[in-house]
């Protein structure tokens, strides 16, 4: 669904609905169009649904990092003038929503991750620099969803294109780097924000049992899984994820 990206100084996002805002971070490799399901149907619900570009590839290489993109989170929401904000978060973005979090509980209303990276990071490039090989990076694309038809040619040309220009390849190893480095395990105990964890059952590049440590480790947590799921559930089954997460709003009187 194409939708009208909003253009602000360094600031583009795409903006729906309104009410409280459940501000997304995309990962690594997804673009914002990963969350139509969640951005068709939350602003429905009575919540405005925004997603900013992360810099992931425009920063200065000395600020490609976790701590960088949360800063980078923190002046757009000071910019849009936010008190209060749902974060949600997938792969990377659920790490740098974890970052945000620790650094300014006093904005998140409530977190959401899926997919996160923060505890585990073979995730993270452990075999990028194959670069020119098409059909390994196809491979790679696929690993990420239970059902590899979910992996579209658009998406493995996108992977491809990336992992094949040298700076953003670079990049994308930078930070893989800040993320085994920004490890949360310590963090975590101390963070009380409400964390709404979504997991595909069947994800091998943050498996299952790194769910249950981000849930054992986060004092305020809750833990829901989605069947025949890989990396990405709010892609893959996102009508499932959306009204998990609709559900959890209502126990948890998050309006």
């Amino acid at each position: 669904m194409e939708r009208n990206i909003i253009e602000e100084g360094k600031f583009r996002y795409i903006e729906i609905g309104e009410g409280t805002p459940i501000v997304i971070l995309h990962g690594l490799m997804g673009g914002l169009s990963n969350f139509d399901g969640v951005a068709n149907y939350f602003p429905k619900k009575g919540y405005k649904v925004v997603l900013p570009e992360l810099p992931i590839y425009t920063l200065n290489i000395l600020k490609t990092n976790i701590k960088a993109f949360a800063k980078f989170v923190h002046d757009f929401v000071k910019h849009k003038q936010y008190e209060k904000i749902i974060l949600l978060g997938n792969s990377l973005g659920g790490h740098i929503a974890l970052y945000y979090t620790k650094m300014h509980p006093e904005f998140v209303e409530a977190l959401v991750i899926t997919g996160s990276s923060g505890l585990y990071e073979s995730a993270m490039g452990d075999s990028y620099p194959r670069r020119g090989d098409y059909e390994f990076i196809k491979k790679k694309a696929e690993d990420v969803f239970y059902d590899p038809a979910v992996a579209t040619k658009e998406i493995v040309d996108d992977v491809f294109n990336t992992v094949n220009d040298r700076i953003k390849l670079i990049k994308t190893l930078t930070i893989a780097k800040s993320a085994i480095r920004h490890n949360m395990a310590k963090d975590l105990p101390k963070m009380q924000t409400k964390t709404c964890i979504i997991w595909g059952k069947n994800d091998i590049v943050t498996p299952p049992n790194v769910a249950n440590e981000f849930h054992e480790l986060l004092p305020d947590s809750d833990l829901f899984w989605i069947d025949k799921c890989g990396h990405a559930a709010m892609m893959e089954h996102p009508d499932e994820f959306n009204n998990i997460l609709d559900n959890w709003f209502t126990q948890r009187n998050i309006k």
